[in-house]
C-alpha cells in the first residue's frame, strides 16, 4: 500500500549522505567515503512555548478586547462626567439646572441641552484664540452680561456648569421675549423656538432684517434641532414659575366659540405644525371686537399674517406685564397710543391677513411670553 504523506524516518534514526567533488558521475573522481551524519534530537517544547508565547497570546487578546470595547469596565469618564447620562449625553444631574434655567415657555430644557450640546459637546475644551470658555462657549463680554453666582459657590464662571447652564438660559429667554415683541407686531413670521436660536446665532437684527429665520442660521438650527431628540427627558418635569392670574379679562366678542385652541396645531393654510399662539373665536364679519380689560394700545396697523391687528398694554399684573392682541379684524377702531376701557369697541371681525374665514384670533402675552387665553377669561364658555 503506498501513502502520498508517508511517514518520515523516526527521530532516532540516522540518514547517510554522499558528499561529491568535481562534475558528477566524472570517473576520474571516485566518490568520497560515505560518512555518516547524525541529525539532532528533536527534543520536547521548550521554555519560551510553554510559558512565554501564551503569555504573548493571552496580551494580544486582551489588546483586541480593549480596543473593540474602549476600555476595562469602570475605566471610562467618572459617574460625574457630563458625557455619561441616562438622557442623550448629559449627566442627569444637570436635569434640575436645565429646567431651572428654562425659566420660558419658549425655551425647554431640551433646547438648552442641544445649545450646550451643539456648542461644545459638554466638554469644557473651547480655545483660548476664541476667547470663549465653558460648556456654553461664553465670552469674557458675554458672561459680563449674562453670568452670575447662580449656585452659591462664591465665584461666578463660565466653567461652572451650573453658573453656565443658568447664563444660556437667561439669554436665550431675553432673545425670546424680542422675538416675541417683534412677532407680536408683525414684524417676523415663524415658529418662535426657531426665531429665537437664528437670533442666537446670528442676532436678532439678522432676524429682523429677513423677517424670519435667515440663510444664515439654518445650518445651526437644523443641528440644534437634529439633537433635540436626545434630550427630550428632561422636559418631562415642567419648569418652575408661578402662573398667572386667571379670570381677570372680559370676553373681547359677545359669544366665545371656540374654533381653534392654543396649543400645537397644522396651519390650515401654510400645512406648517407649530404653536398656535392664541385662540380663534368663531363670529361674524363685522361682528364688534372690544378690549378685554383697560390699557393703552401700542400697536394698531395691517400686518402681513395677521391683518388688521391691535395690541393693547394693560400693565403689570402680579409685577409682570400683561398684553391682549386682536387679528384679522376687517376694520381697525382704534390707533396707536389712545387709553381704552374694558369694553371698548376697537374694530371689527374680519378675515384679513393669513385667514380662511371671519375670526377673531386673540393672544394674551405675559411677561413677554404667549399664554392660553381661556384661563384668563371670566367667561370662557
Amino acid at each position: 500500500m503506498s501513502d502520498d504523506n508517508a511517514v518520515g524516518t523516526p527521530p532516532h534514526e540516522t540518514q547517510t549522505a554522499v558528499r561529491q567533488t568535481g562534475t558528477p558521475g566524472d570517473p576520474a573522481d571516485p566518490p568520497q567515503r560515505e560518512q555518516p551524519v547524525e541529525r539532532p534530537r528533536r527534543r520536547g517544547p521548550g521554555f519560551f512555548t510553554l510559558m512565554v508565547l501564551p503569555c504573548l497570546v493571552t496580551l494580544s487578546a486582551v489588546a483586541g478586547f480593549l480596543a473593540l470595547t474602549g476600555g476595562l469596565p469602570g475605566d471610562g469618564p467618572s459617574d460625574t462626567d457630563p458625557q455619561q447620562s441616562a438622557g442623550g449625553g448629559v449627566n442627569e444631574t444637570y436635569g434640575p439646572w436645565l429646567r431651572k434655567a428654562a425659566t420660558c415657555s419658549v425655551v425647554a430644557p431640551s433646547v438648552l441641552a442641544a445649545q450646550i450640546d451643539q456648542l461644545t459637546g459638554w466638554r469644557d475644551d473651547t480655545g483660548e484664540l476664541s476667547g470663549e470658555q465653558g460648556i456654553a462657549g461664553f465670552t469674557a463680554a458675554q458672561w459680563r452680561t449674562w453670568g452670575r453666582d447662580d449656585d452659591g459657590n462664591g465665584t461666578s464662571s463660565p466653567r461652572d456648569e451650573a453658573d453656565a447652564i443658568m447664563a444660556l438660559g437667561r439669554q436665550d429667554c431675553s432673545l425670546a421675549r424680542k422675538i416675541t415683541d417683534l412677532r407680536t407686531e408683525g414684524t417676523v413670521n415663524g415658529e418662535l423656538v426657531d426665531l429665537t436660536l437664528a437670533a442666537y446665532a446670528v442676532g436678532i437684527h439678522e432676524v429682523t432684517a429677513a423677517g424670519r429665520v435667515p440663510a444664515g442660521a439654518r445650518a445651526y438650527l437644523a443641528e440644534v434641532k437634529g439633537l433635540l431628540p436626545r434630550y427630550e427627558a428632561f422636559d418631562r418635569e415642567p419648569p418652575t414659575g408661578g402662573g398667572p392670574a386667571s379670570a381677570i379679562l372680559a370676553a373681547p366678542v359677545s359669544t366665545l366659540v371656540v374654533t381653534s385652541p392654543f396649543g400645537s396645531r397644522q396651519h390650515p393654510l401654510t400645512g406648517v405644525t407649530k404653536l398656535h399662539t392664541g385662540v380663534d373665536f368663531g363670529a361674524p364679519q363685522g361682528a364688534e371686537v372690544r378690549a378685554a380689560r383697560q390699557g393703552q394700545v401700542v400697536f394698531a396697523a395691517m400686518t402681513k399674517a395677521y391683518g388688521n391687528r391691535v395690541v393693547i398694554d394693560h400693565g403689570t399684573i402680579e409685577g409682570k406685564r400683561l398684553e391682549t392682541t386682536y387679528s384679522h379684524l376687517s376694520a381697525l377702531g382704534v390707533t396707536a397710543g389712545q387709553a381704552v376701557s374694558a369694553g371698548d369697541v376697537i374694530g371689527r371681525v374680519g378675515s384679513t391677513g393669513l385667514s380662511t374665514g371671519p375670526h377673531l384670533h386673540f393672544e394674551v402675552i405675559y411677561d413677554g411670553y404667549y399664554a392660553d387665553p381661556l384661563p384668563w377669561l371670566a367667561s370662557s364658555g
